[in-house]
């Protein structure tokens, strides 16, 4: 009953002399079966005791009355009787025929009860939780134990049932297995907190509001907020919805290091991070943890999913529902963060989605910060040693989804969820789309990496043994807890900004390269033309070379070698309807589905930043082959502009014009990966002469045959210059309306694709326009100039052209590198 202790007497210099069985029964069977287990002396052999056993209701009125008082010090434990439903190959879960007999086997009525003692005697046994003596108890609760001198009984009563309830708990998952943790009595544990007390009797102060009014407006918020785990409705989703989707996905996880992970979650709460390209998310990550054997995570949700059936089933296996904007409500807020701080202080495993919501591009979004501000806080406060921050890439092969997805991108509205919706997803994943990867990245120790990153309130690291290393081959470490000193604020937000970046580098980095993001990656690089299977190999080969020189992760994507494996994968994207086939010719050609081309990107995004630092590097070479003249003679470069200054340059500047679409390392990092791109394009580039240094790696690129700029970049520099032109044909002085301007972008966009200025439909895209919003605001053009200062204006508007004007540089870039790509040099066809 106290958290340190597992079995056993305390650890008194003498036994008890009297022992205090506090009895959790719900029917007069349970209580027979206790009584008659203490009576056979079941109890005093398992404590080893045989001091006298006085029994008493798990109940806090009982306890109030014939325990808190007492001025012995006796043993106290507490016991039940333990349920199980029938062993089904060796396991014992609930499934929908246990419910024919209309009694939850895990909890079953009385009339059930007495025919399962008669005729299946395993179907129950007697547990005891962790004992404690009454002075521990005492001592474990010493604000609440204070007040029973003052005649206030209850609250002590209610720490001791409480205490009782957990011991409890821990023992039973010692029989059922770990998955089958759940919290108990949440809400009114952390409204029997003095320092939460004490935090709501400070905001009815400052907000002048009655106390009472302040404690019932917490307690409706917890109601509200807190999930009521069952383990029965868990095993019966889990059994209802996985022969849904084990019909549409083969599950691919890579397991190697969970048994570690599991090791480290008895000492730490874990908090999963996935990315999110799916609704079908939670359940994937929910059913590839519950096979390992892990607690079931609390899921915090948005409320879009709250409708019924589905809202009180989600609450039920773990799903927390946020408000997504508190509003400017204190007390909401003051629950939230103490929910958080509770269940991890708890060691109850955590799951969000920190992207705030599924990309609609198929690459990570920019995260939210909001719920990783309560994971640092329950840090910097010291209610946790650590929290390990897991993250995990969810990867598809095919979506069956994407359709709505594409269509929010071009201004569509989003269909709410209802009974309507999920009808339509359970009858859309009645089609197979191949595989699903889930990858866990190497685990982060919030506090490591908050001290690293700046935070005054962090701490010190030491080591840890993670279950795997980063890419320094070092592991990542823990922290001990040795406060540090100094002033909070901006860096304390800074450095969960950081942490986050960590998180999505930590996903990026195991995402697997998937068949369709490279079929999707060939066809999207050619300009309104189909290719032959063999062009599509041809263009496959070197991307394939590369990923494997890389070693780089991935999926099935060797068999794009094979001629018949790659038709397969074309003909499964003419399923989809993302890829069109022409059979009626010479040989079948394939090309991108008019109006298909957002849902191709999605594919390849999801692999995308893979191969984005060889694409910069290109677009670097080619700014400095525009900026050296052919004539050595000519000076108009001088010596401290060589080839070499110029591509560096232009590598870091595109660098900064791509921060709010890729997560880059800081510059010095960043140069070393593209130097290491260098060497694979060009071995002997460090010895070649500075003067005719960019036009020999131009020759060494076009030679690998691999040529990836317009692949990679161009619908995202394509968007950029969508907002650039239309931020230059504003007048500065005028306030912008960022929703209509972006609704702006997508028509002017759709004009800009008829007139062929644009390449393809993908960049026409609210996601990628709301980027572009960011970094023309991140580069101060969207602040209206002073209305009363004619040269603010004037050079507002100047550096607007200019924005737009290097965005045309770039893209006039982007299509020589494709006149590079020898899939375009055998047609003849460039932009």
């Amino acid at each position: 009953m106290i958290e340190h202790r597992a079995g056993a007497p305390t650890a008194s210099d003498h036994p008890p002399q009297s022992v205090v069985a506090l009895v959790d029964s719900a029917s007069s069977t349970e209580r027979e079966l206790i009584g008659r287990w203490i009576a056979d002396g079941g109890l005093a052999a398992e404590l080893g005791v045989g001091a006298p056993v006085t029994q008493l209701d798990l109940d806090s009125g009982a306890v109030a009355d014939r325990l808190t008082g007492r001025t012995d010090d006796p043993l106290v434990v507490p016991i039940r009787v333990l349920w199980l439903p029938p062993e089904r190959d060796g396991v014992r879960r609930v499934t929908f025929s246990d419910l024919a007999l209309l009694t939850n086997p895990r909890r079953p009525n009385r009339l059930a009860q007495r025919r399962l003692v008669a005729r299946s005697p395993d179907r129950h046994l007697v547990l005891t939780g962790s004992p404690a003596r009454l002075s521990e108890l005492r001592a474990n609760n010493p604000e609440a134990a204070a007040l029973h001198h003052t005649g206030a009984t209850e609250p002590f009563a209610r720490a001791v049932v409480r205490a009782a309830v957990v011991a409890l708990e821990r023992a039973e998952r010692t029989v059922i297995g770990d998955r089958y943790k759940v919290p108990r009595l949440v809400t009114e544990e952390i409204l029997d907190s003095p320092e939460f007390l004490r935090r709501l009797e400070l905001i009815a102060d400052e907000s002048g509001t009655d106390p009472q009014e302040v404690h019932r407006r917490a307690e409706r918020a917890l109601n509200e907020l807190v999930a009521a785990q069952s383990r029965t409705v868990s095993d019966l989703f889990t059994q209802a919805m996985r022969p849904v989707h084990a019909s549409t996905w083969k599950v691919d996880c890579d397991e190697s290091g969970l048994a570690a992970l599991r090791e480290l979650n008895r000492r730490y709460p874990l908090v999963f991070l996935p990315s999110h390209r799916s609704y079908v998310d939670a359940f994937v990550l929910g059913d590839v943890l519950a096979r390992n054997d892990f607690p079931p995570n609390h899921v915090v949700g948005g409320a879009n999913l709250r409708f019924w059936p589905m809202g009180p089933i989600a609450r039920r296996t773990g799903t927390i529902f946020i408000r997504r904007s508190f509003g400017g409500d204190t007390v909401y807020q003051a629950v939230v963060e103490e929910y958080f701080g509770y269940l991890m202080s708890r060691r109850f495993n955590l799951e969000w989605y920190f992207e705030g919501g599924r990309t609609r591009t198929g690459k990570l979004r920019p995260p939210r910060y909001g719920l990783l501000n309560y994971l640092a806080a329950a840090v910097r406060q010291e209610r946790i040693a650590d929290a390990l921050l897991v993250p995990v890439s969810i990867t598809y092969e095919r979506l069956n989804e994407l359709g709505a997805i594409a269509d929010e991108q071009v201004g569509g509205r989003k269909k709410s969820e209802g009974l309507a919706w999920l009808a339509r997803y359970v009858r859309n994943q009645q089609h197979s789309a191949g595989h699903v990867y889930v990858r866990f990245g190497a685990p982060l120790s919030a506090r490591e990496r908050l001290a690293a990153h700046g935070d005054p309130l962090a701490v010190r690291p030491v080591r840890i043994p993670l279950h795997r290393t980063d890419t320094t081959g070092r592991p990542p470490a823990a922290a001990e807890l040795e406060p540090l000193s100094g002033d909070v604020g901006e860096k304390e937000r800074a450095a969960v900004q950081k942490l986050a970046f960590d998180v999505a580098v930590g996903i990026n980095r195991v995402t697997p390269i998937t068949v369709n993001a490279l079929v999707s990656l060939a066809l999207l690089g050619v300009h309104q033309r189909a290719l032959t299977r063999d062009e599509v190999q041809e263009v496959l080969a070197p991307v394939l070379d590369y990923v494997e020189q890389r070693d780089l992760p991935r999926g099935e994507i060797a068999k794009l070698r094979d001629e018949q494996s790659l038709a397969v994968a074309l003909e499964q994207l003419s399923l989809a309807k993302v890829v069109t086939i022409y059979r009626s010719g010479v040989e079948p050609v394939y090309a991108i589905e008019p109006g298909a081309h957002l849902e191709a990107a999605f594919y390849r995004n999801s692999a995308v930043h893979w191969f984005v630092n060889r694409a910069i590097l290109e677009l670097a070479i080619l700014a400095a082959v525009d900026a050296v003249p052919d004539d050595p003679a000519d000076k108009a470069v001088g010596p401290d502009s060589d080839a070499l200054s110029i591509a560096w340059d232009e590598a870091f500047d595109l660098r900064d014009l791509l921060k709010f679409e890729f997560f880059f390392p800081d510059r010095s990092e960043f140069a070393e990966r593209i130097t290491a791109e260098m060497l694979l394009v060009d071995p002997s580039w460090r010895t070649r002469p500075r003067d005719t240094l960019g036009s020999e790696i131009l020759a060494a690129l076009t030679d690998t045959g691999f040529v990836m700029a317009h692949r990679v970049l161009r619908s995202f520099f394509d968007a950029q210059l969508v907002v650039a032109e239309r931020l230059a044909a504003r007048e500065p002085t005028a306030e912008i309306d960022k929703k209509e301007f972006v609704d702006e972008c997508v028509s002017v966009g759709r004009q800009m694709l008829l007139q062929q200025r644009l390449h393809s439909t993908e960049s026409v895209s609210t996601e990628l326009f709301g980027s572009a919003w960011k970094l023309a605001g991140n580069r101060g053009l969207l602040e209206p100039a002073d209305p009363a200062s004619e040269q603010s204006a004037a050079d507002l508007a100047e550096r607007r052209r200019e924005f737009a004007e290097r965005l045309r540089t770039i893209g006039i870039r982007i299509s020589r590198a494709a006149a590079l790509d020898p899939s375009n040099l055998a047609a003849g066809r460039t932009r």
